[in-house]
């Protein structure tokens, strides 16, 4: 009786193993991400900026670089620039816990001067798998650089805000970067338009079922 019983346990089948979170692949990506010195970046950061949020946002935010505060905190987008986005997203219904926040890349570049070519060669894979691990239905993306360079183009701001921009599987939304707000007050006017625009969109997507049969499928 005994060995027939552990014989019986022997061919029960090992239950399949559970797919992992976006949580869980976000955490190993970090952990292995953080350790990256493909570029010259590496050598002068004080922190790896990896990103934050929710990890099944259904909007991602991809700003240009860290500065000197997130480079010093590890996290992007805090100080003057991450107090106003975060009331951008407040206008249009959005709490920052509610979406992903990222950068092209995540290393401060000195002086917070723009990325180079070979910088953001080196950095796009990450932010490429974080885009594949989260799954995001829109991308707003801040500024002139973060806009060319996910967009691939070097259009002007003007002729890339104001509309929907696809992007392989996702929608784009261009607007400006924080800190060319904080510099140039006159241009929020049209940040607001943007946000408006992003946010009827989302709005419709819902509307239409897209996001509530994502969100049934987790």
């Amino acid at each position: 009786m005994q060995g027939n019983l552990f014989e019986a346990v022997e061919r029960t089948p090992a239950a399949p193993e559970k797919a992992a979170s976006s949580t869980d692949e976000l955490a190993r990506l970090f952990n292995t991400s953080k350790e990256c010195r493909k570029c010259r970046l590496a050598a002068s950061r004080l922190n790896f900026v990896f990103g934050e949020g929710n990890p099944e946002a259904d909007v991602f935010v991809i700003g240009e670089a860290p500065g000197a505060e997130e480079d010093a905190s590890g996290r992007p987008f805090v100080g003057r620039s991450g107090q106003l986005l975060d009331k951008i997203l407040q206008a249009v219904s959005f709490e920052r816990k509610d979406v992903y926040i990222g950068n092209i890349i995540k290393c401060r570049p000195p002086q917070n001067r723009n990325p180079m070519e070979d910088e953001i060669a080196c950095c796009m894979p990450w932010l490429l798998e974080q885009l594949r691990i989260i799954r995001p239905k829109l991308i707003l993306l801040l500024g002139k650089v973060a806009a060319n360079t996910i967009l691939d183009n070097r259009l002007s701001m003007g002729a890339m805000r104001g509309k929907v921009i696809r992007w392989k599987d996702f929608d784009c939304f261009v607007t400006y970067h924080p800190a060319a707000l904080l510099r140039n007050p006159g241009w929020k006017r049209g940040c607001w338009e943007d946000v408006q625009l992003m946010r009827r969109h989302y709005d419709k997507l819902c509307t239409s079922g897209t996001i509530q049969d994502r969100i049934s499928e987790r």
